[in-house]
């Protein structure tokens, strides 16, 4: 279970490929010869358009086959072209993506290092999604995204940063005053970033969403690390909240209800996880969580009759709850040893992203 397609849209912004016109050329002989591969392809004219107007779409910066390879420059060459090609002041969102061959190895610093060189050039930047790369590129346990903090810092107007691929990853910024919205998204949060996170200083900060993910694949973080979060001592403006692709969802929702941050929250996002019956019980029994505007449920273990009762319950709240996605935990036959009776079953629930 890995992310499989790219982003079509962020920030509100479609999503909308660059390529210099030597790229394009160089991305179409590709085409040619590998017929039965998916490739970069563009409207000139909508290109021609989408340059004009920078802040009318989410640039998507990347170069998987090495299109812009023979331009040269490398990564920052490309980004400068970029910028040189429209009005870098007017580009509001971006998204970055994979780079051949810099993250063939899973190593981002490239990407991250070029957007620092050319941060000053980036003046109405307001969202970033760093690493867009999908499982036919990389897995998401592969991407190291090393330190950004000195990538946020570059930014000081940013809103909202999105980051796929936590496991070597560290956020450890003393204060950024405009960032409104940190989503990190990976098949384990370890729990040295989640304390990075909670020991920042983001007074803009609204909306928080941690992809807590499973303990083969870094994702340590427990409910005694997010504790200052969970306690309502730091971060108090959040009111969306996303603990998101979580081995143990049950036991977060328990955090949940007996957390003073339930009462402050408008929308919660407890979807790619593995939530049961338990936890839905706890959440059918604790009444703060009748008083969100949203909750997301997707992609959980719940029985039939637990999620009708959920989706009933939630609604006659005026909760607007989205518990679509019901899995059935995959099964493992042991058969029995010579002093057992029985044959043995063994049961999985997975979250939606590991690897």
């Amino acid at each position: 279970m890995a992310f499989g397609t790219h982003l079509t849209e962020f920030a509100g912004l479609p999503a909308f490929g660059y390529r210099s016109p030597q790229g394009t050329a160089a991305e179409e002989e590709w085409a040619r010869e590998r017929p039965y591969a998916p490739a970069w392809t563009a409207d000139p004219l909508a290109l021609l358009a989408a340059l004009r107007a920078p802040g009318s779409v989410a640039w998507r910066l990347d170069d998987p086959h090495g299109a812009e390879a023979p331009v040269g420059g490398g990564v920052p060459g490309y980004l400068d072209r970029f910028l040189s090609d429209t009005d870098p002041g007017a580009v509001a969102a971006v998204i970055t993506g994979d780079f051949y061959p810099s993250d063939s190895t899973g190593d981002t610093s490239p990407v991250r290092e070029a957007l620092v060189e050319h941060a000053a050039r980036l003046t109405g930047l307001r969202a970033l999604f760093h690493a867009d790369v999908v499982s036919g590129e990389c897995e998401v346990s592969w991407l190291r995204n090393g330190d950004l903090a000195p990538l946020l810092d570059a930014l000081p107007s940013l809103e909202r940063l999105a980051v796929r691929g936590t496991g070597d990853m560290s956020l450890a910024v003393g204060r950024h005053a405009s960032l409104r919205s940190l989503t990190l998204e990976g098949g384990g949060l370890p729990a040295d970033l989640a304390r990075d996170v909670l020991s920042a200083d983001y007074p803009a900060l609204e909306h928080l969403e941690l992809w807590l993910g499973v303990e083969d694949y870094g994702g340590d973080a427990s409910v005694d690390d997010l504790a200052p979060l969970l306690e309502g001592r730091v971060h108090t403006g959040v009111r969306s909240l996303g603990l998101r692709n979580a081995q143990r969802t049950d036991t977060w929702v328990r955090a949940l209800a007996e957390s003073p941050l339930l009462d402050r929250l408008e929308s919660l996002d407890l979807s790619g996880g593995t939530l049961g019956d338990l936890g839905a019980q706890t959440l059918l029994d604790t009444p703060g969580f009748r008083e969100l505007e949203r909750l997301d449920l997707h992609h959980h273990y719940m029985s039939e009759e637990t999620e009708r009762r959920v989706l009933e319950a939630f609604t006659a709240a005026g909760v607007a709850v989205d518990a679509s996605g019901r899995r059935e935990p995959e099964e493992s036959h042991f058969e029995a040893a010579e002093d057992m009776e029985d044959e043995e079953w063994a049961y999985y629930y997975y979250p939606s992203v590991t690897e």
